[in-house]
C-alpha cells in the first residue's frame, strides 16, 4: 500500500506513515452551455484506469446554473462519486468564481490529485488553483503513468516545440495537478451493466462580488477534432508544401487532413491540423502518412492509430519504424497511382 502525506517535503521513503484512508483522485467535468467538454469525458476515464491500479476512488466536480442531469451522465463514465454545485453565478465560467468553489471542496476532501483538461478555461482554473494551494502543476500532459514504489502521478509533457517530452511529477504541494491535452485517453461509454457512481450537490457560498467579470457575449468557432477521425491523410515537409494530390487523396477515401508541425510553423497550413505532441493525436483505424520524417514529436501523435500506412523517399527514415505498412518512393508519383486505386 502506498502511504501519502499532508506535508510532502517530509515525506520520504523511510519515514512515511501508513494512512489507511481511502485515496482519492479529482476530476473538474468541465461544460459550456449545457455542453460537457469531451476532453473531460477522456480524463474521467484515465482518471478511472489509475485509481483501479491504486485501489483509489474518483470523485468529479461539475459546476454551472443547472448541471444536475451533465452529473448522473458523468457517475455512468467512471466516476465513483459527483459533485455538483448549481448557481446562477456559475451559468458562465469565471476563474476567480470557479476556482473559490474547486478550491473550497479540496480543502475539506484532501485529494491526493486533480485532472483538468487542458482547455482555456482549464488551463486557467488550474493555474489558480495551484497558486491558491500551493500545489504543483503538470501543464498540458500526453500520458500520466504511476511512478513504481511511491505511486504518485508522473506525467509526460512536451517542450522545445514538441522536439522533446520531459517526465514530470508533483514532489511538494498537494494535490499533485495536470492539465490533459484532448484526444490523447479514450472516455469511458455510459453503459446500462456497469454500476453508475453516487452524486451530491455541494454548497455554493458565492455573492455577486465573487465573480470580476460578466460574460456579454460568447463567439465559438468549432474546429476539426482530428482525435475524432476515422481515417486521416497527414503531410510533412516531403510535400513542399503542395497539398493537392494529398487532399485529392483524402476526398477519395473521405478522409481528414493534417500536417506535421514543421509545415504549420512554417506557415504553410493551419495550426489546429498539426498532428503531434504539440498538436492533436489520432485515434483513427487508418492514417496515410506522407513525407513525414517521423520524430518523436510527431510519432506520440500516431502510436493509438490502429493501421499507419507510410509513403517516404528516405529508406532509412524513423516513420518506417512506426508504420504498418512502408513504401520508399516518392509520393507525388505514388499518390496518383494510389488515389486511382482506390477509386476501384
Amino acid at each position: 500500500m502506498v502511504a501519502w502525506s499532508n506535508n510532502w517535503e517530509k515525506c520520504d521513503g523511510e519515514n512515511m506513515e501508513m494512512n489507511e484512508e481511502k485515496k482519492e483522485i479529482f476530476v473538474f467535468v468541465e461544460q459550456t452551455d449545457g455542453v460537457v467538454e469531451q476532453v473531460s469525458l477522456e480524463v474521467l476515464g484515465k482518471a478511472r484506469e489509475i485509481a483501479n491500479k491504486l485501489g483509489s476512488s474518483v470523485t468529479a466536480i461539475i459546476l454551472g446554473e443547472k448541471v444536475q442531469d451533465l452529473a448522473r451522465d458523468a457517475s455512468k463514465r467512471g466516476a465513483d462519486l459527483v459533485l455538483f454545485g448549481e448557481s446562477p453565478l456559475l451559468k458562465d465560467y469565471t476563474t476567480e468564481a470557479y476556482s473559490k468553489v474547486v478550491e473550497s471542496q479540496i480543502k475539506e476532501r484532501d485529494p491526493d490529485a486533480l485532472l483538468i483538461g487542458a482547455t482555456h478555461n482549464g488551463a486557467s482554473l488550474a493555474a489558480s488553483l495551484a497558486i491558491k494551494v500551493g500545489a504543483g502543476l503538470m501543464a498540458h500532459v500526453v500520458e500520466l503513468e504511476i511512478e513504481e514504489g511511491t505511486g504518485m502521478l508522473l506525467g509526460s509533457v512536451p517542450g522545445f516545440g514538441g522536439s522533446i517530452v520531459s517526465v514530470c511529477k508533483c514532489s511538494k504541494g498537494r494535490p499533485q495537478m495536470a492539465t490533459v491535452r484532448p484526444g490523447i485517453f479514450r472516455a469511458i461509454e455510459p453503459s446500462n451493466d456497469v454500476g453508475n457512481g453516487e452524486i451530491a450537490p455541494i454548497q455554493v457560498n458565492l455573492s455577486p462580488l465573487d465573480k470580476k467579470c460578466n460574460v456579454l457575449e460568447r463567439n465559438v468557432k468549432r474546429t476539426k477534432e482530428l482525435s475524432r477521425a476515422e481515417r486521416v491523410v497527414v503531410v510533412g515537409l516531403g510535400s513542399k508544401g503542395d497539398f493537392e494530390l494529398p487532399k485529392k487523396l483524402a476526398a477519395e477515401i473521405e478522409a481528414d487532413f493534417g500536417v506535421s508541425r514543421p509545415l504549420a510553423d512554417r506557415g504553410l497550413y493551419d495550426k489546429e491540423h498539426v498532428v503531434g505532441s504539440t498538436g492533436q493525436s489520432l485515434n483513427a483505424n487508418v492514417a496515410i502518412v506522407l513525407g513525414v520524417s517521423g520524430a518523436s514529436h510527431f510519432a506520440s501523435g500516431i502510436r493509438d492509430v490502429k493501421t499507419v500506412i507510410a509513403i517516404n523517399n528516405d529508406p532509412k527514415s524513423q516513420i518506417f519504424k512506426q508504420a504498418d505498412y512502408c513504401v520508399n518512393g516518392d509520393m507525388f508519383e505514388i499518390l496518383p497511382y494510389l488515389t486511382e486505386e482506390l477509386k476501384t
